[in-house]
């Protein structure tokens, strides 16, 4: 089973198997085996793009991430300056790809997020013609937020502060494919799932499907709601250390998975928030029946009872995100 991937943090697991190591000591702190920086990357997804770095299982990467728009955006951006920069695109600077010896299609990658930190800035935006209600909000906005070491939240408004809580939008592998490929819609990969409960601590699992895995990282959120709704989250950059551990014959999923210390989660999209849904159900039916081996109805069943939708992103055209969790305690 993967759900006590981590719970025992890997503990620089360095080999490849069929099922997670055991553990009883949780790792607190980690240190990295080697560095990748924004400069290391790619802005589409392709299994043509030759990996910056080749590891072993087990390894643990630090990587820096750019902000989402890939430099396009600074300090000195204006709201008049939004609709040019969408038009240059693309968006999202991915560092990667990372090749992990050894993965092949049918294989699964697990990513344990180890640590994230705030840089030292960030933006929010809108951008004219994207967002969930672009139709209405047609004028272009954008705020530019500055951090200080050791913040924790940042002042929208007088008397409104949003907590820090970091993630990266995208995570994913290479796409079986040498086609380029815009990194805006998440797809079977991965890719930009912008679910905020992908934060430190968690382990996300990616289907290999090409040789080596191809994995990359980016879009860094410094917070965001669940929807995303206006298109933009605090964009900034941010220092992510991942530890990547190769499982052989994996579980097969149609899109990633992820856990945390309480839950176990799958995801879903689709064009439509209820064709996202319905497959991130399918695939909650098909997670009890591994895990248990109670029949579909059965499964289908305590999903209904136990297990919980959420709404992850709703503006990455043309697919919306969708997740479905349920708890450890529950299983």
């Amino acid at each position: 089973m993967y759900r006590s991937l981590v719970l025992v943090a890997l503990l620089a697991f360095t080999g490849c198997s069929d099922a997670p190591p055991s553990a009883t000591e949780v790792v607190s702190t980690v240190i990295p085996d080697t560095t990748i920086t924004a400069e290391n990357g790619h802005n589409k997804w392709s299994k043509t793009f030759e990996p910056v770095l080749t590891v072993d299982s087990g390894a643990i990467v630090e990587a820096y991430l750019v902000e989402a728009s890939g430099g396009y955006v600074t300090r000195e951006t204006v709201a008049e300056d939004l609709p040019g920069i969408l038009a240059a695109g693309p968006f999202h600077a991915l560092t990667g790809p990372v090749a992990v010896r050894g993965a092949e299609p049918g294989d699964v990658l697990a990513v344990t997020l180890h640590e994230i930190e705030v840089q030292d800035w960030g933006w929010t935006a809108v951008f004219p013609g994207f967002g969930f209600l672009a139709d209405e909000f047609t004028e272009p906005y954008i705020r530019i937020f500055e951090f200080e070491e050791g913040d924790t939240e940042v002042e929208y408004a007088p008397g409104i502060s949003i907590p820090f809580r970091p993630f990266p939008g995208v995570m994913g592998v290479a796409p079986d494919t040498e086609e380029l490929l815009s990194t805006v819609p998440p797809r079977h990969n991965g890719g930009n799932m912008d679910d905020r409960d992908m934060v430190e601590g968690t382990t996300a699992y990616f289907p290999v499907l090409v040789e080596g895995g191809l994995f990359s990282i980016g879009d860094p959120h410094v917070a965001q709601g669940d929807g995303e709704v206006s298109g933009t989250a605090i964009e900034g950059p941010l220092r992510v250390v991942y530890e990547i551990t190769l499982i052989k014959n994996g579980r097969q999923m149609p899109s990633p998975q992820y856990e945390s210390p309480t839950h176990y989660s799958v995801t879903g999209y689709g064009v439509s928030i209820d064709e996202a849904a319905r497959m991130a159900t399918r695939t909650m039916v098909d997670y009890i029946v591994d895990e248990t081996g109670m029949s579909r109805t059965e499964a289908y069943v305590l999903a209904s009872l136990a297990a919980d939708l959420k709404i992850a992103e709703v503006v990455d055209v043309p697919h919306m995100l969708v997740t479905m969790r349920i708890s450890k305690d529950v299983l």
